[in-house]
């Protein structure tokens, strides 16, 4: 499975609002366009998994996750906040794109390790913290996926 065939554009979001690591968790989770409730869960479960550690992972790049029942199948969703959050991330730089993973407790498929291993190899790539910043549509960056065809 491609990384691309995990995201969709319409959860994709280039212009995240959020001045918090709260708020940025729940305009994700607001992507994946869930009922009010799940959203609630989703984000309990999300700052929860936040508190064990940073999901920050360097780089101007975080991927927040967890494992959830509000959901049936593995969601995924990017936002980008253009001026940056500080997200405590494990090298103290500022965050400036997050991937947002989320699963069910049990999955058939079994992608969310392996997506979420996909995302971090992604994200080492030398020139893509740089071409997230360049990207102007939700487009762009499914193009981007598909271009690095992890």
């Amino acid at each position: 499975m491609q990384l691309e065939e995990s995201f969709s554009a319409n959860a994709v979001s280039l212009q995240l609002a959020g001045s918090s690591k709260d708020e940025i968790l729940k305009e994700l989770v607001a992507l994946l366009k869930l009922d009010e409730k799940s959203d609630g869960v989703l984000f309990k479960m999300l700052k929860r998994r936040e508190n064990l550690g940073s999901t920050g992972i360097g780089r101007g790049i975080a991927i927040p996750h967890c494992r959830s029942l509000v959901v049936s199948e593995l969601r995924v969703a990017f936002g980008r906040k253009p001026e940056g959050l500080d997200f405590r991330a494990i090298d103290n730089k500022l965050v400036y794109n997050f991937f947002l993973i989320v699963a069910p407790p049990l999955e058939v498929s079994n992608q969310y390790l392996p997506v979420l291993g996909k995302i971090a190899q992604f994200a080492k790539e030398p020139d893509v913290p740089e071409r997230l910043v360049q990207l102007a549509s939700p487009e762009d960056f499914m193009a981007l996926l598909r271009e690095k065809a992890l």
